[in-house]
């Protein structure tokens, strides 16, 4: 697999240009990234014109438009088209974000569509994510309890204790922000990254969870936690507008607070 990393441009050769359709009067290019393990051209940028007065607003309308009318061949993650799933995160206009989300007005002249810098890449914009979700599975995101619930009832929380993970279970896992983390792009192996620091930090904040300790412990390392240089990067980029930076400062607060 290539690894898309940034900046791109000077290593990037120019591919197929895609005209726009006759009689279009307002016209936006994009700029899309194209590899393909089975093609020796790689990689590429493709430009498409594509008429606006027949696309919807967004840039995911966009690719769904090229990928239906103009070239069969482009991939591309994408579901509920929602901001929900997190599929569609990319680089685009260079910063992270989710393509259901980004209208395409907001971005002057063409717009450059890149994969989730310093990833592998398995074909065009679909970065491979296998060793994020294996960190993810790393830090156990379910609810730990010996104690059994209630009979008959759930564990239940004050508003208080659930006003605490606000913030944090909003996460889609889209990665936009580990991948945004400079952090992450060098010590990505050993580094947790924002997004799985942010479902740890969840999950130690849920007062229905009772392996706080457990937690903790496994995060005592390093690289899993301390390769975080408060960069900022992560929080900047969330599309969710949530704030890794933050779940990742509580984590090492609760460190100090437990050795003292």
């Amino acid at each position: 697999m290539a690894k898309f990393t940034l900046p791109a441009n000077s290593r990037i050769r120019e591919g197929k240009r895609f005209p726009a359709p006759p009689g279009a009067r307002r016209v936006k290019e994009f700029r899309v990234y194209r590899w393909n393990p089975d093609a020796p051209e790689n990689p590429r940028y493709d430009t498409y014109a594509i008429d606006l007065d027949a696309c919807g607003p967004m840039v995911l309308d966009a690719l769904i438009k090229i990928k239906n009318e103009v070239d069969p061949t482009l991939t591309f993650r994408r579901s509920c088209r929602e901001g929900i799933c997190g599929s569609c995160a990319m680089n685009i206009d260079g910063t992270n974000t989710l393509a259901c989300l980004k209208p395409i007005e907001e971005v002057k002249g063409a717009v450059r569509i890149t994969p989730l810098p310093h990833m592998p890449v398995v074909k065009d914009l679909v970065p491979d994510l296998s060793q994020a979700y294996a960190q993810l599975r790393s830090i156990e995101p379910w609810l730990k309890a010996d104690t059994p619930p209630p009979p008959d009832s759930e564990r239940l929380q004050s508003k208080e204790e659930r006003a605490k993970l606000d913030g944090l279970w909003e996460c889609i896992l889209c990665f936009c922000c580990s991948t945004s983390c400079p952090s992450y792009w060098w010590n990505g192996d050993r580094f947790l990254g924002p997004a799985i620091l942010l479902q740890a930090y969840r999950w130690v904040a849920d007062s229905r969870d009772e392996a706080t300790g457990e937690r903790l412990d496994a995060l005592e390392d390093p690289f899993k936690l301390y390769r975080c240089h408060t960069i900022m990067n992560c929080t900047k980029t969330c599309p969710k507008g949530l704030n890794p930076a933050k779940a990742i400062a509580e984590l090492k607060k609760l460190m100090v607070e437990r050795r003292g």
